[in-house]
């Protein structure tokens, strides 16, 4: 268990990081900018960005390159939180290292049903390379899933994959690999709760994720009937198991008409209290909102340093989706007030 000189220590550096956030009048800057050098200027200069940038120049600087040094800086960050945090530090860094694999995962296997393979781009962090149990180098040189596959041998991810290949069109269930890949990094998530937090700490840290999964659950629902016309015993195998909503109401969710349906049955629901709370486009814009909202109540509110730690973790991701948002808004000259209406902050 973490001492109260560690606690108060994980408390201050975490709620000290996000007290330097993006506020809204950056984020007016940042919507005037008119390229990506502008964009990285302006964070340069004027944001606590300022000393990951400050060797890129920008003359040269191109989206790639800002995107992946703003989020190795995010995950250097997060990790020096979690050397502070004895009882569940390494809990989450394992967490958040898997996530983004199984994240990097998908969109391979997401290439290779579209028979673009070739397309892959290595983009892991270099700080996490000596934490990644994915050499994604060979995995990026594989000409099909047969090498693919050999080059995860190695990776907690191969028993999952080797269940699956191809079928005769080239495809494969991707839904529900991307669903046993998900269980396999949350499963291991609370196993790590449940071992390494304290006993009082617990209950605030599984709430807090239970009630993630269950947009995101929810978010399955919509995306399977809408996109894959998914019958309901399907839809229910390519949940999460975790959350906090009863079998029921996951029954209710799956045999709703239509999406609209749906949306009604989780609005009636204790767990669907933000659907009429919050503005959104889409249901993955509804998770990240939510994901979000909590995050922000726990590092005000909660006592639990683990809790304070890992919401500071998702609150500093929703920061770096929406430099993401304006850097691609500005790429493709998407108009200022569409940009700004995906943005996701605190003022």
């Amino acid at each position: 268990m973490a001492s109260n000189s560690t606690s108060n220590a994980v408390f201050a550096k975490a709620k000290a990081k996000y007290g330097k956030r993006l506020k809204e009048k950056d984020y007016k800057n940042l919507l005037n900018c008119k390229s990506v050098a502008e964009i990285m200027v302006y964070l340069k200069g004027n944001t606590h960005y300022g000393g990951a940038l400050k060797e890129l120049n920008e003359r040269d600087v191109h989206r790639g390159m800002l995107e992946k040094v703003l989020r190795q800086n995010l995950y250097y960050e997060f990790s020096s939180l979690c050397s502070y945090e004895t009882s569940v530090g390494a809990t989450f860094s394992t967490f958040v290292t898997r996530r983004l694999e199984v994240s990097l995962l998908v969109d391979y296997l997401t290439l290779i049903n579209s028979k673009s393979a070739e397309d892959f781009i290595f983009t892991f962090p270099a700080y996490f390379e000596k934490h990644a149990t994915i050499n994604y180098v060979q995995l990026s040189k594989a000409k099909d899933y047969s090498e693919a596959l050999a080059s995860l041998e190695k990776s907690p991810y191969y028993k999952i994959l080797s269940q699956y290949h191809p079928n005769e069109n080239g495809r494969l269930p991707l839904a529900e690999i991307e669903n046993k890949l998900y269980t396999l990094v949350f499963g291991d998530l609370y196993k790590g709760i449940e071992k390494n937090c304290p006993k009082k700490e617990q209950g605030g840290l599984l709430s807090f994720f239970n009630t993630i999964l269950d947009y995101e659950n929810f978010s399955r629902v919509i995306r399977l009937k809408k996109y894959y016309n998914m019958e309901p015993e399907e839809i229910k195998k390519n949940l999460l198991p975790f959350g906090s909503l009863k079998k029921a109401q996951i029954d209710m969710l799956c045999n709703a008409e239509d999406s609209k349906s749906a949306f009604g049955v989780m609005s009636s629901l204790k767990q669907g209290y933000f659907i009429n709370k919050t503005s959104y486009f889409y249901t993955g814009s509804l998770v990240a909102k939510v994901r979000f909202k909590e995050a922000v109540k726990n590092i005000y509110y909660s006592s639990s340093p683990a809790a304070v730690m890992i919401s500071y973790m998702f609150a500093a991701e929703t920061e770096l989706a929406n430099i993401t948002c304006l850097i691609e808004g500005v790429r493709y000259n998407v108009d200022s007030k569409k940009i700004e209406s995906l943005l996701i902050y605190q003022s």
